[in-house]
């Protein structure tokens, strides 16, 4: 009963302005009708139709009339302008009563917006903020609770294997040296990457990120000239072709995202066909392929590639110990762009693609 009372009195604010336009409004209706009523006054003693006491007494009954007209009126006018004021501003207030439950640590539920205006854009921006720290606050859960699962297996092996070690249990060998120092890589690795991660997690909500116009076609080059070496020490071969085309772009994370699919493309390579590099001018956007040889990917596999932490059930994936975040990268960096990223699976070759808008 008290909340439904509290509803119905207006804070000190709606008390403010209400009193303040009562003001005003009663000051305009008083004034014109008191200019209305000195004038009809004029206007009929100057006609000269009625003696003195006719002339008191109509004067008389238009002041009389003038009042009630007044009170009416101003009351009137006063309880619809309390209404509409109260009604105006009740978006205002959900919006305060939502950020204090924000404030709180709760996410409040949408703000209705039936307003139109800057009123309604606010309530729109403030709504879509909400949306984002709950994507984003889900985000972290999900990410923590992947890395912690990521971590812990490697950490137990490390652990286990240092506190033998320690004990005496089992005895030091090159091998199993090498076999730890190659663990110890894998989560430097995988921390480097994070680091990756979350600098493009954070750029993906700010809009300030540095973009630099360059030509795709030499920045397709620089890119690909970094894995000359291993081109020439595995005997891969590798095709490169690319329109020329000027874009705006951040020229490192656009260089990373084609390293982590050539990085990716060397090392799933089976066959003797070559690795193709191709950058297409299309209508709209600027297209990117790297293609090559590999196993097969079912549709269903194909969905999860760009996940975090998710490997592939490959022999050179527990080889070379990868981390599954290359490729989720790349996703990050590209829809930071504004483009897309894919894969397209014919047979014993794999295209993975990514687009950037010309525009």
């Amino acid at each position: 009963m008290r909340k439904w009372i509290g509803s119905l009195i207006p804070d000190s604010f709606l008390w403010r302005l209400s009193f303040l336009n009562f003001i005003i409004v009663a000051s305009a209706i008083v004034l014109s009708g008191l200019a209305v009523y000195n004038t009809a006054c004029f206007l009929v003693d100057a006609m000269g139709t009625l003696n003195d006491p006719q002339q008191s007494q109509f004067n008389a009954t238009l002041f009389h009339y003038l009042l009630i007209f007044l009170g009416l009126t101003i009351v009137g006018g006063s309880l619809l302008h309390f209404y509409l004021t109260r009604k105006m501003i009740k978006p205002v207030r959900q919006l305060i009563a939502s950020a204090e439950q924000l404030k709180t640590g709760v996410y409040p539920d949408p703000v209705t917006n039936a307003s139109k205006g800057e009123v309604g854009e606010l309530i729109d921006q403030f709504n879509g903020l909400v949306t984002q720290l709950q994507a984003r606050d889900v985000h972290r859960q999900t990410f923590v609770s992947d890395l912690s699962h990521e971590l812990r297996t490697p950490l137990t092996n490390l652990n286990g294997y240092l506190q033998s070690l320690e004990r005496g249990d089992i005895a030091g060998s090159q091998e199993l040296f090498e076999s730890l120092h190659q663990e110890s890589k894998r989560l430097t690795a995988m921390l480097e990457q994070l680091e990756q991660l979350k600098e493009w997690d954070d750029a993906a909500s700010a809009a300030y990120v540095t973009h630099t116009a360059i030509d795709m076609a030499e920045l397709i080059r620089q890119s690909t000239a970094m894995f000359e070496w291993r081109q020439e020490q595995e005997n891969i071969p590798l095709t490169v072709s690319a329109d020329s085309c000027r874009l705006s772009v951040h020229v490192a994370g656009m260089q990373q995202v084609i390293s982590n699919l050539l990085e990716n493309a060397f090392q799933y390579y089976t066959g003797d066909g070559p690795i193709t590099v191709q950058g297409v001018l299309q209508e709209s956007v600027y297209c990117v392929s790297v293609s090559g040889p590999s196993r097969a990917i079912s549709d269903d596999e194909a969905a999860r590639l760009f996940k975090r932490f998710y490997r592939p059930d490959d022999p050179r994936t527990r080889e070379t110990g990868g981390s599954g975040l290359g490729l989720a990268i790349a996703a990050d960096i590209i829809e930071n762009h504004g483009g897309e990223i894919g894969l397209q699976s014919e047979g014993p070759s794999n295209s993975f693609w990514f687009t950037c808008p010309l525009k």
